[in-house]
């Protein structure tokens, strides 16, 4: 926004203008004869002429003025840019020093995660939370619109640009600290469990898969069916507050999860969602295959909770598709379970693999293969420099599997499978 300085000028009161004529009449102030002698007076114009000093005053002062004006109008934008500069540089430092404490100081991020992040939740999370769309999708692209129209508009003043660039930066970071980076170093979900995850034979995990398979078939009449948006958010919120029930970090508000108008943007990364830590949203892709989307909900609000490690928000959300009444949750747990376990058995052993997939009924396996149709259109190089930049995001943050720890939730569904089946 240009600020427009106005400038207010002291005038002196209007007068109306004199005219001053020469004296034709006799009187004291005139001599008769040839002889007589004009008496000195100041220089007059010529009759009828008038004299505006008053209008020459006023010029002069206007143009002081404009100096004036012209001094300050340059000092008030550069105060400013620095200003918005100062601010950025506090914002950019206090996010960085909160993801130090959490890294640092034992208990810090623990403390934040359970006593003031739901605060966050409860306040930003219910504000757009009222919003029927992805405010985070919507706020992405008007971001890049406004940013690309001040560089156009104001390229040619960089300390500005560089101000509000600086400002817009220090605020996202310590968005992002407070409503997630700092929850990255709290006590993982495990620690919650009264089941551990020591290591596992390749029999106990065929054992697993085998068991997943059957659970699924129960529910294969679910294959190629979903629900509506409402139905997916409503019972999401239902299935995550039931497995609140048992496990109380896990209790409490959780806002409405929401779709992208544009899931190609999450599609082309490879992504089946994504948590917004500047708008406290879970979303989800709504393009991909049914099955996917009930345990995605899942994951993505388990991350409202302050569970950000890969493996445990999957774990969460396979047991709160568990806890769900509705078959097409039920139904997207086991497939989804089954399929990381199943991946892991396909490393370890190949042909126990092959064995347990035909377990599968048809309508399962066709809801698979259609699975790795939809993804496959999308692999290329975007999708490579995304799964690059996620890993690399994911060890910055404490998870040096980057992400592999996505398949790490086998370790905790056969800790699970030990203690709660068998």
């Amino acid at each position: 926004m240009d600020i427009k300085f106005s400038y207010f000028c002291q005038k002196y009161p209007w007068k109306e203008k004199e005219e001053i004529r020469y004296n034709t009449g006799s009187g004291p102030g005139r001599r008769g004869g040839k002889s007589g002698v004009r008496p000195s007076r100041p220089y007059a114009a010529k009759r009828g002429d008038i004299v505006e000093t008053e209008k020459l005053t006023e010029d002069k002062e206007i143009i002081i003025g404009q100096k004036e004006r012209d001094r300050t109008g340059e000092k008030r934008p550069r105060r400013r840019d620095f200003r918005y500069l100062l601010s950025g540089g506090i914002c950019l430092a206090a996010a960085a020093a909160l993801l130090a404490a959490a890294r640092k100081l034992p208990g810090f991020a623990d403390w934040y995660t359970v006593h003031i992040y739901p605060l966050w939740v409860g306040l930003v999370g219910r504000i757009f939370g009222f919003l029927p769309f992805s405010a985070a999708e919507i706020g992405m692209y008007l971001l890049i619109a406004g940013a690309a129209f001040y560089l156009v508009r104001h390229w040619r003043r960089p300390l500005r640009i560089a101000g509000r660039a600086v400002f817009l930066a220090g605020i996202l970071l310590l968005s992002y600290s407070l409503n997630c980076g700092i929850n990255y170093y709290c006590v993982p979900f495990s620690s919650y469990l009264a089941y551990g995850t020591e290591g596992r034979t390749v029999e106990e995990l065929e054992e697993l898969c085998r068991y997943l398979a059957e659970k699924a078939n129960e529910y294969a009449d679910c294959a190629g069916q979903g629900l509506t948006p409402e139905e997916y958010a409503q019972e999401g919120i239902r299935a995550m507050t039931a497995l609140g029930e048992e496990y109380s970090r896990l209790s409490g508000y959780y806002p409405r999860p929401k779709y992208l108008t544009v899931p190609w943007i999450l599609s082309v990364q490879q992504l089946a969602g994504i948590y917004s830590p500047f708008t406290v949203e879970a979303n989800y892709n709504n393009a991909m295959i049914s099955y996917n989307i009930p345990h995605t909900i899942c994951h993505e609000l388990s991350h409202l909770k302050g569970f950000m490690r890969e493996d445990e928000a999957n774990f969460i959300g396979f047991l709160a598709c568990l806890e769900s009444e509705r078959r097409e949750f039920l139904y997207s747990g086991y497939v989804m379970g089954w399929i990381y376990a199943g991946n892991a058995l396909a490393a370890a052993d190949p042909e126990s693999y092959v064995q347990v997939r035909e377990l599968l009924k048809e309508e399962i396996q066709a809801d698979l293969e259609a699975n790795n149709r939809f993804w496959d259109q999308y692999e290329g190089k975007v999708a490579e420099v995304a799964e690059a930049v996620n890993d690399t995001y994911l060890k910055a943050n404490d998870q040096e599997h980057g992400v592999a720890s996505y398949g790490m939730v086998v370790d905790l569904m056969l800790a699970w499978f030990e203690e709660t089946v068998k």
